[in-house]
């Protein structure tokens, strides 16, 4: 059976597995699983990501998680669209996450970046999933 919503099964994995205080976990790869990782990183919710083939034209994505005092830093993860019902949103749309102190990664025509990039940069897309 294949995966339907490999996005949703990388966010459920980090969850699970911050849940569990597991330090670093290989996940399939793909292209937008690397840049929402990317964005992850570059906010400080995760300390690294690497992504390497392992042969048969496979890539594997090996992501580091990040602690504090203990805790996880990603408090809450949640995907926003999904295959059955994509949501996309204009940047003058585009809601600030619990005040400011979260993030939501939208895909743009411009790239995978932060809602708070996206209106910077006045331009609109799908919002992939929210972070706390």
């Amino acid at each position: 059976m294949s995966m339907q919503d490999p996005v949703s099964d990388m966010l459920t994995c980090i969850r699970n597995a911050q849940m569990m205080g597991i330090q670093e976990i290989s996940l399939p790869g793909s292209q937008l699983k690397g840049e929402i990782l990317r964005v992850l990183q570059e906010e400080g919710y995760i300390d690294s990501f690497q992504l390497s083939d392992a042969g048969n034209n496979k890539k594997v994505l090996s992501v580091v998680l990040k602690y504090f005092q203990g805790l996880p830093v990603i408090a809450k993860i949640k995907r926003v669209s999904r295959p059955a019902l994509r949501v996309y949103q204009g940047f003058k749309e585009i809601a600030q996450v619990r005040g400011g102190l979260g993030i939501a990664i939208i895909s743009t025509p411009k790239g995978v970046m932060t809602d708070k990039s996206a209106r910077a940069q006045k331009v609109g897309g799908e919002v992939l999933c929210t972070v706390e």
